[in-house]
């Protein structure tokens, strides 16, 4: 079985067979190179599907660099070994699979910064000394705070990172889409209708929300294309879009990026703006009626509020779904986005699990609450994201 989801959105590397390099010893018996063994042994991680395809591609091509004081940049893949099991007892695959792990596993993940209010606050680590598993999806980080509730973070020994034609691998180096500038108009998004979810918190139902959303779009006969602009690396909700029916769908590690924090604010203007673009561009089904793009964390978040005010996000923007963990937080996360020029279309999300918390919110309201799995009918779908039925005309942007 391949390491490669070759799905169409998994993005054009197709799986070849291995060809083992071998090393003669002096008796003229050849044997498999060990680093080969170690990196075809390897448990590899979500956010270096793209490397793992090129070291299932060709493994004699990828060597190591073992210099402990060396600083890593964020992107950067390491072969790590697991010291000690901590909260993630298990390590997300290319295809999403969730590998159990061992002490004295080898891994190969990526590094970078993690911010996830439920789970770790972990940086980039200065050096290759040990630090941790800071997420399933595959990110090697130092943490430095956490929520209460989980346990410590599973430790990591690096190896060495890895290194091909004389250069650390770096995840943007294998990358199927390159990060651009923003356009200062928009490029394609601005000429596609653009629907944005966006939260009060992590766990809010952002990504349920927009899956429901792509349901009954798709179910309305529309293409749909689905992004995730922020975060940190992890399959579940791409799949969870390609599930609900969208014809394309990306996330920011297919721009390089094992995650979006700790990148300075251009950069993850430059992910969103280069991925609405690509979502806006024809593929699979053609060009796409609607473009979806979730934002992580919540609106206090500081990347996601500065965002919201970015001519980045308001020139292609549309639409604006909000979820919402409960109704107060509804309230102020409504309050909080017009605040910022947005006006939401609809409220969704956790809260609307609970017909006890949807009455509360809306009563408070002047949006529409909508019950998240309302979403996936059609009828509602078109609604939310401010699509007319054929032969009536769209509105005007959600962000002023």
């Amino acid at each position: 079985m391949s390491i490669l989801d070759t799905s169409p959105d998994l993005r054009g590397y197709t799986p070849h067979p291995v060809v083992t390099p071998l090393r003669a010893d002096a008796a003229g018996v050849r044997t498999p190179d060990p680093l080969v063994r170690r990196l075809l042994r390897a448990k590899k991680a979500y956010s270096t599907r793209f490397v793992a395809a090129a070291i299932e591609q060709d493994p004699g091509a990828f060597d190591l660099i073992a210099d402990p004081a060396r600083a890593p940049r964020a992107g950067d893949v390491v072969l790590a070994r697991v010291v000690t099991i901590g909260q993630h007892k298990r390590l997300e695959s290319p295809v999403s699979r969730r590998q159990i792990l061992f002490e004295g596993d080898e891994i190969v993940v990526a590094y970078g910064s993690r911010y996830a209010a439920d789970q770790f606050l972990a940086v980039l680590p200065e050096d290759l000394g040990e630090c941790h598993l800071a997420a399933a999806g595959g990110l090697a980080s130092r943490v430095v705070d956490k929520h209460a509730a989980i346990d410590d973070a599973t430790v990591i020994e690096p190896i060495g990172l890895l290194s091909s034609a004389g250069r650390v691998v770096n995840l943007a180096r294998f990358a199927p889409h390159p990060v651009r500038a923003a356009a200062p108009a928009g490029g394609l998004a601005a000429r596609v209708p653009v629907v944005a979810v966006v939260g009060t918190s992590m766990n809010s139902g952002k990504s349920t929300t927009l899956a429901c959303l792509a349901r009954g779009l798709t179910a309305a006969g529309l293409t749909v294309h689905a992004g995730k602009a922020t975060g940190t690396g992890a399959g579940n909700d791409a799949h969870h879009y390609t599930d609900a029916g969208a014809d394309r769908v990306v996330d920011f590690t297919d721009f390089g990026h094992p995650s979006t924090f700790g990148l300075s604010f251009e950069e993850v203007r430059d992910v969103f703006a280069t991925m609405t673009d690509v979502l806006a561009s024809p593929a699979g089904h053609g060009a796409p009626d609607v473009v979806l793009i979730e934002i992580a964390d919540g609106i206090f978040q500081g990347d996601t509020s500065r965002l919201l005010t970015d001519d980045a996000f308001r020139s292609v923007v549309d639409r604006v779904v909000f979820a919402a963990g409960d109704a107060l937080g509804a309230s102020g996360g409504i309050a909080a986005l017009r605040a910022l020029g947005c006006e939401p279309s609809v409220v969704s999300g956790v809260l609307t699990a609970s017909p006890l918390a949807t009455a509360e919110a809306r009563a408070a309201l002047d949006v529409g609450v909508v019950p998240t799995y309302d979403l996936c009918r059609p009828s509602v779908a078109l609604a939310a994201a401010g699509l007319a039925p054929a032969g009536q005309t769209r509105g005007g942007h959600a962000v002023a």
